[in-house]
């Protein structure tokens, strides 16, 4: 079992190059990093875990900055968004910078897709609520477009691009429908994230992990369905916190990676939290 970590990196925590550095002398596989631009005062969407906000996500690191300074100073971490909020981004950008992120760091990236939670966030970013699921999806065909290796032009719903110039391309070679680096689809169990994931992503990128044994056969069929190889299905559950039994259930279900969740604190307790996380790798 491969393990992996998440941290809101921010201005008050461990820095990226440490992280990053102490990661891959562990045998730690990946850190991934979660994305708000900002956090709007005036907020009526609950906090989907209940209670209060905490402060870190107001204070949030850009995660392709602070996974470029992890890229520069590790050779064999793995480095992800766990989420990037797609519908908040212009995708022509976005594409430049998901490509120049992976190509740098020898195909390392991967590339978490989130919907979002928070609304207000989401409309100061111009998102319609009701249409942001057709929204992503849209701006990951663009972005497929401007991957591919031949220019590609995409027109859709929400946008569109010119058969194009765009380099550099991701590192790894197209498979199946999913053209990019290795991208993963979060948000929760349903058929028709089911249907997304099968139709643009390399699997799924559940938090908490509960439920899997009920929902992965769900997915394993609409994968199926979608003429995917049943092999290639990659399910990686996200912000556990990991337990010996937790493991070994996930390992039964074919799951070969788990991303743990640390502290967002400074150096002293993020380093313990490692050594807490060491008994699992």
């Amino acid at each position: 079992m491969r393990i992996a970590v998440t941290i809101f990196l921010t201005d008050e925590t461990i820095t990226p190059t440490r992280l990053a550095r102490e990661l891959e002398e562990r045998g730690f596989a990946g850190l991934y990093l979660p994305e708000h631009t900002h956090i709007p005062v005036e907020r009526t969407t609950p906090y989907p875990a209940g209670g209060e906000l905490p402060p870190e996500y107001g204070r949030t690191l850009d995660p392709f900055v602070a996974l470029g300074q992890a890229a520069a100073v590790t050779g064999r971490l793995g480095l992800g968004t766990g989420i990037t909020l797609v519908a908040q981004h212009d995708p022509i950008v976005l594409a430049k910078q998901v490509a120049t992120l992976d190509h740098l760091s020898g195909g390392r990236f991967t590339l978490g897709v989130g919907l979002g939670w928070n609304v207000e966030e989401a409309a100061d970013h111009g998102v319609r609520w009701s249409t942001r699921r057709a929204l992503v999806r849209d701006r990951m065909a663009l972005m497929r477009a401007l991957w591919s290796r031949e220019p590609v032009a995409h027109e859709g719903e929400f946008g569109s691009v010119r058969a194009s110039h765009a380099f550099p391309k991701p590192v790894r070679e197209p498979r199946g429908p999913v053209t990019g680096p290795r991208t993963l689809l979060g948000g929760a169990a349903g058929p028709t994230l089911f249907a997304h994931i099968s139709e643009y992503a390399d699997g799924w990128l559940p938090i908490g992990g509960r439920g899997l044994g009920e929902a992965l056969p769900l997915l394993r069929t609409a994968w199926a369905d979608a003429g995917r190889d049943p092999e290639s299905l990659q399910v990686v559950p996200y912000a556990v916190h990991p337990t010996p039994g937790k493991l070994a259930h996930y390992a039964d279900l074919g799951i070969e990676e788990v991303v743990a969740q640390l502290p967002p604190t400074g150096e002293a307790e993020v380093l313990k939290a490692l050594d807490a996380l060491a008994d699992h790798l």
